[in-house]
């Protein structure tokens, strides 16, 4: 991964170091060569921008805690390239001594005023251009901590919806559990009614054997006495 960036950065370093030397010859050229010249450094600008892209894609796949260092490279590579571009508008505008002499001849000085003026307004546009690129990075920044922000959401979520799950199982089978207690309880109670009954059943038959025992035990003493006294 390393080795696929630092290559893309001996490209950019090289790109770039042609790219300053052909803007700085651009105001000393005649308006045709002038021409041919930012066309072909307006070309080489944008082999340099696709190998920033290319070199972001490379940092974006390196782990977190290795990436800091090649991010702070690739804010360097951005600014030299945001200057570059600068330098680039400037010369497109500019024009050597022999040059402007030639074109303009006593009006060189309003020309300067205009170039002035240009200028300004190159600088001005190029500082909205720098802020609207600082809030793009900071939409961008700001997205993708609302993805993590939704992905962790989505992953306490699941972990909500898996702890419902365990408790509608466990009210389940406490409720399964409650059912089989209470017919425990009801043939347990039926069964003690039973036997309850039963037991007071044989209390009062014994009672009932016991009186008419006492009833016969009484009557024969009563018969016994009854003869012993007739014999007499």
């Amino acid at each position: 991964m390393s080795s696929d960036f630092e290559g893309y950065e001996q490209d950019f370093a090289v790109l770039t170091a042609e790219i300053t030397s052909k803007i700085g010859r651009v105001p000393k050229l005649s308006p045709e060569e002038k021409k041919q010249m930012v066309a072909n450094v307006e070309k080489q600008l944008e082999e340099a921008k696709e190998l920033l892209e290319q070199m972001d894609l490379e940092v974006r796949e390196i782990p977190p805690q290795s990436r800091g260092m090649y991010a702070s490279r690739m804010r360097s590579y951005k600014q030299e390239m945001g200057k570059l571009e600068t330098d680039f508008k400037r010369s497109r505008i500019a024009y050597s001594d022999e040059v402007r002499n030639e074109l303009l001849g006593d009006d060189g000085n309003s020309s300067e005023n205009q170039r002035a003026h240009l200028l300004d307004n190159t600088e001005r546009l190029e500082r909205s251009s720098r802020r609207l690129e600082a809030g793009y990075q900071i939409a961008v920044e700001t997205e993708q901590i609302g993805q993590e922000m939704l992905e962790n959401l989505n992953h306490d979520r699941e972990k909500i919806q898996r702890a419902r799950e365990r408790l509608r199982e466990t009210d389940a089978n406490l409720g399964k559990s409650s059912r089989i207690l209470t017919g425990m309880l009801r043939r347990t109670h039926s069964k003690l009614q039973e036997a309850t009954h039963t037991i007071l059943q044989k209390i009062i038959q014994n009672r009932i054997l016991v009186v008419i025992l006492a009833i016969i035990v009484v009557f024969t003493i009563l018969t016994a006495i009854f003869i012993s006294v007739k014999g007499h």
